[in-house]
């Protein structure tokens, strides 16, 4: 799965007044859009740097823009804003009453480059870095950027495989490389970075992209020397041309050959670390590729040469997995999940949602966001036992429906879902990675 990441940067307020960082989707790149310089990506956030007497103003001309605020955070200190690859545009006020650019410092030049300590110190380094999640005091033993953007381990792809089957939608490939002779060591949950080749329009090097790891620490040959990845080859029409747009970066690696060199970074991440309580119950919510940390999960949970390798970890709870795909065709992992159930039926289920195949009750597409409705009442008391935890993976959006099913679930007991959230956030029981 590619994962756009996260934004951190230490962002100083201006003398005599506070800011905020708007966190925007959606700006549509047009006429209007141009005359602001703002570095739009498709399916990306642009973060805006607000002083607070001109965030009514920014409010009502992000809207004429089309864009949509999805969050609003003190300028002040470290910005930890999940699942995006994030431009941040400076904006101040000039004599003219508008607020403007005054700085696109959006380069990133790695992940986590350095210690946070560091980074607080170092201000005016050039560019920012780049985390998944903020780190947890709890995972203080979890691996993470063994291998960073200005010298990234040179793995080799060992193997690049079909994973949507005939009639399917777009291409998804499962790629191999090894990690024979290099220290990369990753746990299940975490991310790794991908140098493509090549300079972007600017003529600078490629940076790098994070994808979520889709096997466990030992690896598909269960020998702690490979890492897999589950990507899906990022197609787009241009909303002004209409040219078809293909991802510099998912092309590269959905075109890769056996032997082919690889540049790669992290691992990164702490934010979808499984628990290690074998008991403990684990609620999977994915779309696409948002399916590769869980198959890491499952693997750890149930493959029989994992458990042979784990005698420490024997899993004992119960794990639910409600995956939304277009077609049949692109279960990915469809025989793994199939037969993980089939052995293991009383501590997995497998439950899909097939768009373009299966209707929700009131006769539209059956969205994963529809599963989790006929199924909420018993998610919501799944959810209350103290060890279960809850993942969701995939396209952003999918959590207005699963808030709103749930929310539906709460209220029969009386509970507003929206405090027992935040609660299962603090308990660190409630984990979110989307794109």
């Amino acid at each position: 799965m590619y994962n756009q990441g996260a934004f951190e940067g230490a962002a100083n307020a201006e003398s005599g007044s506070r800011v905020f960082v708007y966190e925007v989707v959606g700006l549509r790149q047009n006429e209007e859009t141009d005359k602001t310089n703002y570095p739009i990506r498709k399916s990306g956030s642009v973060f805006i740097r607000v002083p607070y007497n001109r965030m009514s103003q920014e409010m009502q001309r992000i809207t004429r823009l089309g864009g949509k605020i999805v969050s609003i955070h003190p300028g002040n200190g470290l910005q930890q804003l999940n699942g995006k690859v994030a431009d941040q545009v400076n904006i101040s006020t000039e004599g003219n009453g508008q607020a403007t650019p005054v700085t696109a410092k959006s380069e990133v030049k790695g992940f986590a480059q350095k210690p946070a300590e560091e980074q607080q110190k170092n201000k005016d380094n050039k560019g920012k870095t780049m985390t998944q999640a903020k780190a947890k005091k709890a995972h203080a033993d979890v691996p993470v950027n063994t291998y960073r953007p200005n010298a990234p381990f040179i793995g080799k792809c060992i193997s690049n495989e079909t994973l949507v089957k005939e009639g399917g939608i777009g291409i998804v490939q499962h790629l191999k490389f090894d990690l024979s002779s290099g220290n990369l060591k990753y746990i299940e949950g975490q991310s790794i970075g991908i140098i493509p080749p090549g300079v972007d329009k600017n003529g600078k090097p490629e940076k790098l992209r994070l994808y979520s790891i889709a096997s466990t620490r030992h690896g598909d040959d269960v020998d702690d020397k490979t890492v897999s990845l589950c990507v899906r080859q990022l197609e787009y029409k241009h909303p002004e041309s209409g040219e078809t747009i293909y991802g510099v970066c998912s092309t590269y690696l959905t075109q890769l050959q056996p032997g082919d060199d690889v540049k790669i970074t992290g691992p990164v991440g702490k934010e979808m670390l499984l628990p290690d309580d074998p008991e403990a119950n684990v609620i999977m919510m994915a779309t696409g590729t948002g399916i590769a940390p869980m198959r890491a999960y499952l693997w750890r949970q149930f493959k029989d040469a994992e458990r042979a390798a784990n005698p420490e970890y024997q899993f004992k709870g119960f794990s639910w997995l409600i995956f939304g795909v277009p077609t049949t065709p692109n279960l990915l992992y469809k025989e793994e999940l199939e037969e993980m159930q089939q052995k293991y039926p009383d501590n997995f289920r497998l439950t899909c949602a097939i768009s373009r195949e299966q209707q929700n009750p009131q006769g539209g597409r059956m969205y994963i966001q529809d599963r989790v409705a006929e199924n909420a009442d018993e998610l919501w008391q799944l959810i209350k036992n103290e060890k279960t935890h809850t993942y969701i993976c995939g396209l952003r959006g999918m959590e207005d429906g699963i808030d709103a099913a749930l929310t539906a679930a709460a209220a029969k007991e009386g509970v507003t879902w929206s405090d027992y959230q935040k609660d299962l956030k603090r308990a660190g029981r409630w984990h979110v990675e989307t794109y």
